[in-house]
């Protein structure tokens, strides 16, 4: 059984570990040190968690955390800012499951995401979800492009 659990601003060196371990492969290949998560510091984890428009949960299965979930909330929209899947549990449906899960607790009926464009598994992912994309691109550097995708509930 997977179930979401609230992080505190007492989860953040986890948090990070977590974040350092699952995006490491990213950050080799496209070296983007500005955005990508296992290339940010602790501070930084610790400002999105004082956020009071933000929600970080761990992804727990079976009283063992596999991974964390960010949603950005407002009045209108929920954006999902970030999901992490450790690599020992990835290929498990896990972020599929949290990821409705998530949805499941905000009453907001827009949902938003960026994710790599060249990552053809992580495209496939939201996709099945029902995440569709809006055409609106960003070009990061020569090799990686973010691309925008929303949900209407």
């Amino acid at each position: 059984m997977i179930k979401l659990e609230k992080a505190s601003d007492t989860d953040a060196e986890e948090i990070l570990s977590m974040q350092q371990s699952a995006f490491a492969p990213l950050l080799k290949k496209y070296k983007d040190y500005e955005t990508n998560p296992a290339a940010e510091s602790l501070e930084r984890v610790r400002e999105r968690l004082a956020y009071t428009y933000t929600d970080t949960f761990f992804i727990v299965v079976e009283n063992t955390k596999v991974g964390c979930i960010r949603i950005a909330h407002n009045n209108e929209v929920c954006t999902l800012k970030q999901i992490l899947i450790l690599p020992q549990f990835q290929g498990n449906g896990y972020a599929q499951t949290a990821i409705a899960l998530a949805e499941s607790l905000y009453s907001q009926k827009v949902w938003r995401l960026d994710t790599i464009k060249q990552e053809n598994k992580l495209r496939h992912l939201y996709e099945k979800l029902e995440y569709k994309q809006t055409g609106k691109e960003q070009k990061v550097s020569d090799i990686m492009t973010l691309i925008f995708y929303q949900k209407i509930k």
